[in-house]
């Protein structure tokens, strides 16, 4: 049987932190006169209790190592227990939100995918915007930990062959995720703050400079206003643009770039990839809208640079409906959501590395078929892949589609159409944000989705932040045995 408790112990802290975090809506909203303040501190309060007492009831096994098991339990309750109690100021607050639309919210939050309940972003009390964007930020700093401590060593997803880059953390998991932590956490405060900058330069009052900053480096798409980024002006698109492609590289590259190495960065394959990758898509939807949407250069060239890195890199941002740009936009659209950035990003969906080595193996095999005698071994980096890793990648390959295939129908038998069911299953385990369709697209919301649909894509949001089979594990009875 699997011990819980070390796992429970720093679930526990970690409630008690996010307790503590809710002062600061709790206090935006007491400037502002508004009673909403009074949610956040009934929140904070129960948030801080609930965690307080998860972490005593296990503080008696804190100083011991976590095993494979318990790394895979903990991984994957952070990302199913924050929400739960990040969703309280919605049901405490001013938007009196139900059960299962402030969990959708704050899941969608936590895992940094952008899909929204909620309408009229405008009139709600600053806190709760802060609070979304808090969510975010979170969110995006934790999914950069995991991947680049707990899902190397977990083995999961082809997330093995990074062990190579200084952080084998086997049996030292906290200790190690601490260091790597303190690195990681100044160059994402050091982005935001950047952007924070950038945007208010660019024409952004603070608040709203502030809060998608912290949703833009979190490749996360929470907005202020229900039209995103549609009315917020020339210069903060680009903005956008620069600090979404930022955010999608490696964090490990920018510990090891601020250390003197720059040979690191530029000869990495997932970013010279990602730059290529980004270029090819900008320059497809540009071309496609000065023959068919605009005469404007410049408008299709910023139209095309904003949407596309915000599809690719899952944030989710739109600032324009690109639903109206024709069909093949629409289908591209689909398909680059699917690619995401890289490894080690706060970006989310199949990871560029991902298909690196797909390309690779294949690449490989069609060499033995021609010269059944020769030796081909697939490469990345021009180094040899281990044949576990390949084997991880193809799983992860057949398990995403597998997925994608059972969340789509499962979504249609509540009572969705096609298009609605098959673009919010890619968007829930891409964490994209927006889906397709006039429902969920990016003029939409999913507030008109049945129940029994968001609890769907909430599962689907969460199996895919954490990529699927650190998710799936638990549900196996071999791990419960273990």
């Amino acid at each position: 049987m699997v011990d819980l408790r070390p796992a429970g112990y720093v679930i526990g802290l970690l409630l008690m932190v996010l307790g503590l975090t809710m002062v600061i809506p709790m206090g935006l909203d007491w400037l502002d006169s508004s009673s909403n303040w009074l949610a956040f501190a009934l929140s904070s309060f129960t948030t801080i209790i609930m965690g307080a007492v998860i972490a005593l009831a296990s503080q008696n096994t804190s100083k011991v190592n976590l095993n494979i098991q318990q790394t895979f339990f903990l991984t994957t309750n952070v990302w199913l227990i924050l929400p739960i109690f990040g969703a309280l100021p919605f049901i405490f607050g001013a938007t009196e939100a139900r059960f299962i639309d402030a969990f959708f919210e704050a899941m969608s939050g936590f895992t940094t995918t952008g899909s929204t309940v909620f309408s009229s972003l405008e009139k709600l009390p600053r806190g709760l915007l802060l609070w979304r964007g808090m969510m975010q930020w979170f969110g995006g700093i934790g999914v950069v930990v995991v991947a680049m401590v707990f899902l190397p060593v977990l083995r999961v997803g082809g997330m093995q062959i990074f062990r190579t880059e200084g952080f084998d953390t086997f049996g030292k998991i906290l200790p190690r995720a601490a260091e790597i932590s303190r690195s990681v956490s100044s160059i994402y405060l050091t982005l935001t703050v950047l952007c924070l900058v950038a945007y208010f330069i660019a024409g952004m009052s603070f608040f709203d400079a502030l809060v998608h900053s912290m949703t833009t480096i979190a490749t996360g798409g929470f907005s202020n206003y229900d039209t995103s980024f549609a009315e917020l002006g020339v210069a903060v698109e680009y903005v956008a643009v620069i600090f979404m492609i930022l955010a999608a590289l490696p964090f490990v590259r920018y510990v090891q770039l601020i250390g003197g190495s720059i040979k690191a960065f530029i000869s990495d394959p997932q970013v010279k990839a990602f730059i290529v990758t980004t270029g090819i898509i900008i320059f497809v939807l540009m071309a496609w809208q000065i023959n068919y949407v605009t005469n404007s250069y410049e408008f299709a060239l910023r139209k095309a640079a904003f949407n596309g890195v915000s599809i690719l890199t899952g944030t989710g941002f739109a600032s324009d409906n690109y639903l109206m740009w024709g069909s093949f936009p629409v289908t591209f659209f689909f398909l680059i959501g699917l690619i995401g950035g890289c490894a080690g990003s706060t970006t989310c969906s199949i990871k560029i590395f991902r298909f690196q080595l797909l390309f690779a193996s294949v690449s490989a095999q069609i060499k033995r078929i021609h010269s059944p005698n020769g030796i081909f071994q697939p490469r990345y980096n021009k180094k040899p892949v281990a044949e576990d890793i390949i084997s991880s990648v193809m799983a992860f390959f057949v398990l995403f589609m597998v997925s994608l295939a059972v969340l789509a129908v499962a979504l249609g038998m509540t009572g969705l159409d096609a298009v609605t069911s098959i673009s919010g299953a890619a968007s829930a385990l891409a964490n994209i944000g927006p889906g397709l369709g006039a429902e969920i697209g990016p003029d939409g919301n999913f507030s008109g989705l049945n129940d029994t649909a968001k609890w769907l894509l909430a599962a689907g949001m969460l199996i895919g932040r954490l990529e699927l089979m650190a998710v799936y594990v638990l549900l196996t009875a071999t791990f419960w045995r273990g």
